[in-house]
């Protein structure tokens, strides 16, 4: 059944008319090397002129997908973690970085993985910190600007827009796989709802429009529903008041 996008397509008329623009950037998380899917990912991003920010794991990253990323500025790489290693108990939700460890260990890792990503990447490398499963302690939170990073991104709005100084905080707000379930796109009348009633929360002031909507992706685990979606989504909110977000680069100013 085809998706009714209406009620989207309602919404991003009231920002249209009421001038306003959504600042929107897209995070695709998990990427080692070169696969077809992220030759499709980098395909996609193109074709949308939405750049899309890889999260890269950096302990397994393969020297060609720096290669790629010099011929594609398309694809803008972060820090992912450091080996997406789950380190909680048995039991509780997974995590590599929150307190399950020795601090030292954990903020070691920390700070391997923006090293090791800016031997590969260079400059194209943003010194964005994306914890695996989207979990991280406030604690180790507050360590990330001694270690060069100068944005944290996990889900769901942010409740500041500096959780420490020096630190802005950038979250995904959408993610279309439905992870303790069929793991293929959930329902996409459910998803259309929710990007429409986040957008009017924002439009009418009871959310922040300063913080860009993030769109969430795993390209490796994508079907033809979950492609479809995304693109669909996108192409609808580049369309409307959509302006893609760009975290700059460490010579720019923030």
């Amino acid at each position: 059944m085809t998706p009714d996008w209406s009620p989207l397509e309602d919404e991003l008329s009231r920002w249209q008319k009421a001038g306003l623009i959504l600042p929107l950037w897209w995070r695709d998380d998990d990427a080692v090397q070169v696969t077809p899917e992220l030759d499709r990912l980098t395909m996609l991003s193109e074709r949308l002129n939405m750049p899309v920010h890889i999260a890269v794991i950096p302990e397994p990253a393969e020297w060609a997908l720096a290669e790629m990323v010099e011929r594609r500025p398309a694809l803008i790489p972060v820090v992912h973690g450091w080996a997406h290693r789950n380190h909680a108990p048995s039991g509780e939700k997974k995590a590599e970085f929150q307190l399950h460890r020795p601090m030292p260990a954990i903020l070691s890792e920390a700070r391997q993985g923006l090293a090791r990503l800016r031997d590969l990447f260079g400059p194209a490398l943003r010194p964005m910190f994306v914890p695996p499963w989207n979990r991280i302690a406030p604690e180790i939170v507050e360590e990330l600007p001694g270690l060069g990073y100068r944005v944290v991104s996990t889900a769901t709005p942010r409740k500041r827009a500096e959780p420490v100084a020096g630190l802005c905080q950038i979250n995904t707000h959408l993610d279309p796989i439905d992870w303790r379930g069929s793991r293929s796109l959930l329902d996409p009348q459910r998803l259309i709802a929710q990007v429409t009633d986040q957008l009017g929360d924002r439009r009418e002031g009871r959310a922040d429009n300063d913080e860009p909507y993030g769109i969430l992706t795993h390209h490796l685990v994508h079907d033809a529903a979950i492609w479809a979606f995304t693109e669909a989504l996108l192409s609808r909110l580049m369309n409307g008041p959509a302006r893609p977000w760009i975290m700059e680069k460490d010579e720019e100013k923030q």
